[in-house]
């Protein structure tokens, strides 16, 4: 079966050519040789409305087709009923308005919380003083370049002023870290993972006929609970850790994560190190408001004997961080379509992880109970040593290790 696609270059180079009645023909004949659903196809590759389709038809089906007759069926240039939006340009304008993006907020609009339906908005225009069907509405929204569209998820809230300015600034300590062979890790915690025989989004190949079976309902089974990965991914490296945890994610579980990617991979790539730089986004478990997130970064200092320099993304850019396209996107593909039955199973289909580029993932399962809801008293805060920067001070610090002598 033809496509749409080659059957719009065909008749746009073959029916300018024609008369009318020839391509009535030509657009009949070619909707019987396609078979069911060919009437349709034709009329959104031609243009043509299907009662123009259906005219071509009855004078294929008469069998006192003759030269005369065919000629007999034929306008001059020109002929025919006027467009409607030839008798009136204004037509087009009011459809656009009506169908406006704006249409939510304005109570003045005619659809305000209407579907826009091509019959929808056909009405609207007819209250308006317009005699038009809803087949005019669409061709007309595709004169105007309108076409059917889903939602897309790009916006993340308010932009910052200084967002362009903070990625300059953690772009130049990257730069710095990376000349002096210090690491540079990018943080975060993936989505939390239902356990069980559940669907999972994607499509794997198997034999025809045989998909993998799945529970119906996607309910939490107390038993197994949920998998929560936070993820370490050293960008110089190219190397991922993730701990899997099974409680909750907070900044005790973020800061562990960190402390075990040191431990099993990051003391050995960087012997010898004197600082670390984390980069990551400004909510969740790693907040830049956290004041347990900075308390359990000054114990880990203070465990490595290392300076920890942070930098939060700026509000609405938490997607654009490096974990989120250089390890947690390839892990949600190589799991695509399997069923994450138990915390094992994930950690395996975490650690099998690979790219073109030599990605190379750890996973371990962290079977600490994390408590949600610890509150940080005064003089712990105090006992933080901690150093804002000049520039966004609450997004770039850093936090030394106490017995390290500050100048």
């Amino acid at each position: 079966m033809q496509s749409i696609s080659d059957l719009t270059n065909r008749y746009t180079k073959l029916l300018p050519h024609l008369d009318e009645k020839s391509r009535r023909l030509v657009l009949a004949s070619d909707s019987k040789l396609l078979g069911r659903g060919g009437l349709s196809l034709v009329s959104k590759a031609s243009g043509a409305s299907r009662m123009t389709i259906n005219a071509g038809l009855r004078d294929l089906a008469s069998s006192s087709l003759s030269d005369n007759k065919i000629s007999k069926g034929i306008r001059r240039a020109g002929g025919g009923r006027k467009k409607e939006t030839a008798k009136d340009e204004n037509i087009s304008k009011i459809i656009e308005r009506i169908v406006s993006p704006h249409t939510m907020g304005d109570p003045m609009r005619a659809l305000q919380w209407t579907s826009k339906s091509l019959r929808n908005i056909a009405e609207a225009t007819k209250a308006l003083g317009y005699n038009v069907s809803h087949a005019l509405v669409g061709r007309i929204l595709q004169e105007l370049n309108y076409s059917l569209q889903s939602n897309r998820k790009t916006d993340e809230g308010g932009t910052h002023e200084d967002r362009d300015a903070q990625f300059e600034h953690i772009n130049s300590t990257c730069v710095e870290f990376f000349a002096d062979g210090q690491p540079v890790i990018s943080v975060d915690c993936k989505k939390k993972e239902v356990l069980g025989n559940l669907k999972n989004s994607g499509q794997e190949w198997s034999p025809k006929g045989e998909p993998t079976e799945v529970d119906v309902y996607d309910f939490v089974d107390p038993k197994l609970g949920k998998a929560v990965p936070y993820g370490v991914y050293d960008i110089a490296n190219n190397q991922g850790w993730l701990s899997v945890g099974i409680s909750y994610d907070t900044a005790s579980f973020a800061v562990a994560s960190i402390r075990s990617w040191w431990n099993e991979m990051g003391k050995i790539k960087f012997a010898g190190a004197s600082k670390l730089y984390i980069t990551a986004d400004g909510g969740g478990s790693n907040s830049s408001r956290s004041k347990l997130w900075k308390k359990e970064l000054q114990l880990f200092a203070n465990e490595i004997s290392m300076e920890i320099h942070v930098s939060h993304f700026p509000p609405g850019t938490s997607k654009w961080s490096k974990i989120e396209h250089k390890l947690f996107s390839f892990i949600s593909l190589n799991w695509r379509a399997k069923p994450l039955t138990n915390l094992q199973v994930v950690v395996n289909l975490i650690a099998s992880t690979t790219t073109k580029s030599g990605l190379c993932v750890k996973a371990k399962i962290d079977n600490t109970i994390y408590q949600k809801g610890i509150v940080v008293s005064q003089d712990e805060l105090g006992q933080i040593a901690l150093y804002r920067n000049e520039f966004h001070g609450e997004w770039n610090y850093v936090i030394k290790p106490n017995n390290v002598h500050v100048i």
